[in-house]
C-alpha cells in the first residue's frame, strides 16, 4: 500500500519570526499514524495543541495563522509547504513563540531539516482528499479580479499567475506550473523567498508587522529594482514563492490533495476560502487510499527525493 510518512528522529531550528521579530525555537518530532500535523505552543503555562485543518485558520493578513482559543501560531505556510512537497503526513511541531521562524524566507531550510531527520514510512495507508468536480472562489471585477480553482486530476499539479506592476517583477515570469509527478519540489520551488517593497515597510511596522524582515530572509525591492546583492535564485522567483505559499496554504486542509489547482492573484485568504468551499460541497470530494501503490499518481509512490 501507499504508506503514511513521518520523521525518523527529531530535529531543531532557532530563528526569528518575520512579523514579530521574536526569537523562536522549533522542534520537529515524529508522530503516530493518523495524527496529522500538530503545532504545539510549548511556551504557554499549559502547552496547547493546534492540529492543522482548514477551519483552524483564523487570520490571513500577510501570512496564514492557525489557532485554538487564544493560542495562535502565525506564518505556518512555509513549513507546511515543505511538508506538502516531501509528503509528510504526521508531525509534531513544538514551538516556543507565536510565529514560525522565517529562516531564509523560503521553505528550503525546512526541507533540509525534514530530510536531515530522515523520512520514515508508517504501517498505515496514506489518506488523500480527491477532488471529484470543480470548485472555484472568485472576488472583484475587471482589473481587480482574483480567483482560485480546484479541478479533478489524478495527481497534484498547480498553476499560479501573478499581476504585479513593478519593473523588477515585470522582467521575470509572472506565471508558473508545477506537477508533483514530473517536478522536484526541493529543486524547483523550495528556494523561492518571500518578497516585499521598501515603500510598504513603514506601514507594516506601524502595524507591528515585518519586524524580523530584512535582506537575509526576503527579496526586498524599491520602486525600480531588487536590492539584494545576490539577485534572484530563480528567474521567476516571485511567482514561484506565491506557488510555494499556495502549496502550504492548501496543505492546511489536513491531507494531500489529488487535484489541479489554478489561481490568478490569489493569496492566503482566497486559498483558505477555496478549502472551506471545497469542504462545504460534500459531493465535490472524497477521501481515498491506495492499497496498491502502483495505482497511486506518479510522484506519490516513491519516497521523497533526496536534497
Amino acid at each position: 500500500m501507499l504508506q503514511q510518512r513521518t520523521l525518523k528522529t527529531l530535529t531543531r531550528a532557532v530563528g526569528v519570526g518575520l512579523h514579530s521579530g521574536q526569537r523562536v525555537e522549533l522542534t520537529l518530532r515524529p508522530a503516530q499514524p493518523d495524527t496529522g500535523i500538530v503545532f504545539r505552543r510549548v511556551d504557554l503555562p499549559q502547552p496547547v495543541d493546534i492540529p492543522i485543518r482548514a477551519e483552524a485558520v483564523t487570520d490571513t493578513r500577510l501570512a496564514s495563522t492557525i489557532a485554538v482559543g487564544s493560542a495562535k501560531v502565525h506564518t505556518v505556510e512555509h513549513l507546511m509547504s515543505a511538508c506538502a512537497g516531501l509528503g509528510i503526513d504526521n508531525l509534531y511541531v513544538d514551538i516556543t513563540a507565536e510565529e514560525v521562524p522565517i529562516l531564509d524566507g523560503s521553505s528550503a531550510a525546512f526541507v533540509f531539516l525534514l530530510q536531515s531527520a530522515g523520512i520514515a514510512l508508517q504501517n498505515a495507508p496514506k489518506r488523500f482528499i480527491r477532488v471529484t468536480r470543480p470548485v472555484e472562489v472568485r472576488e472583484g471585477e475587471g482589473s481587480n479580479t482574483k480567483w482560485a480553482r480546484l479541478s479533478p486530476y489524478h495527481g497534484y499539479k498547480l498553476r499560479f499567475e501573478i499581476d504585479f506592476d513593478h519593473p523588477a517583477v515585470d522582467s521575470t515570469g509572472q506565471s508558473v506550473e508545477f506537477d508533483m509527478g514530473t517536478g522536484n519540489y526541493s529543486r524547483d520551488i523550495a528556494r523561492a523567498r518571500t518578497f516585499g517593497f521598501t515603500r510598504d515597510v513603514e506601514m507594516m511596522r506601524s502595524r507591528g508587522l515585518g519586524l524580523g524582515g530584512g535582506l537575509d530572509n526576503a527579496i526586498v525591492m524599491d520602486d525600480y529594482k531588487v536590492l539584494n546583492s545576490d539577485g534572484l535564485r530563480y528567474d521567476d522567483e516571485f511567482v514561484k514563492h506565491k506557488m510555494l505559499d499556495a502549496m502550504g496554504d492548501l496543505y492546511l486542509i489536513g491531507k494531500p490533495l489529488l487535484a489541479a489547482y489554478s489561481a490568478f492573484r490569489s493569496g492566503h485568504a482566497m486559498n483558505n476560502l477555496l478549502l472551506r468551499e471545497l469542504l462545504a460541497q460534500r459531493d465535490a470530494w472524497e477521501e481515498v487510499t491506495f492499497e496498491d501503490e502502483r495505482q497511486a499518481p506518479t510522484g506519490f509512490a516513491q519516497p521523497a527525493r533526496a536534497w
